[in-house]
C-alpha cells in the first residue's frame, strides 16, 4: 500500500505537462486513491506562474484539475511545523525557503510523503518522507 501523498510543485508541473515517467506515477498512485493532494501554496505558484505567462487555456485546465483533486490548506499545526524547520536548518546554516518549508510543513502535519524531484532542499529536512516521480 502507497502511503498517501502531498504533490509538490515541480512534480505537479512535470505531471500536467504529460511527462509519461510521471503520469505512471499518477496512474499508479490512482488506482489506489481517488485524488492527489497538493499544498494551497503549490496552488499559488502554479496558478501565479499560468497568470504570469498569460496561459489562460492551461489557467482554466489546472483550476479544473484542482477542483476534482485535494487542496491543503496551510494550518496553525503545518505553520509551526515549518517555523520549527526553518529554526533547525537556519542554526545549522542550511536553510530553505519559506515556499518549500510550507509546503514539507504541510506534508508531515498531515502524515503524508511529499512527493518531489526537488531532493536537494527537501532531503535536509529529516523528519520528512520524501518520494522522487520525477524527470527532467
Amino acid at each position: 500500500m502507497i502511503k498517501p501523498a502531498l504533490i509538490d510543485t515541480d512534480v505537479l508541473s512535470m505531471f500536467l505537462k504529460g511527462r509519461s515517467k510521471v503520469m505512471a506515477h499518477f496512474e499508479t498512485y490512482l488506482a489506489q486513491y481517488d485524488k492527489v493532494n497538493f499544498s494551497i501554496v503549490t496552488y499559488y505558484e502554479i496558478v501565479s506562474g499560468l497568470r504570469h505567462r498569460d496561459a489562460h487555456k492551461q489557467l482554466t485546465m489546472f483550476v479544473e484539475f484542482a477542483s476534482r483533486n485535494v487542496i491543503l490548506p496551510l494550518t496553525e499545526k503545518s505553520v509551526n511545523i515549518s517555523a520549527e524547520i526553518y529554526a533547525d536548518l537556519r542554526s545549522i546554516g542550511m536553510p530553505i525557503d519559506d515556499i518549500d518549508l510550507l509546503i514539507a510543513g504541510t506534508a508531515i502535519a498531515n502524515d503524508m510523503v511529499l512527493v518531489t524531484h526537488n531532493r536537494k532542499h527537501f532531503d535536509r529536512i529529516g523528519v520528512l518522507q520524501v518520494d522522487d516521480w520525477g524527470e527532467r
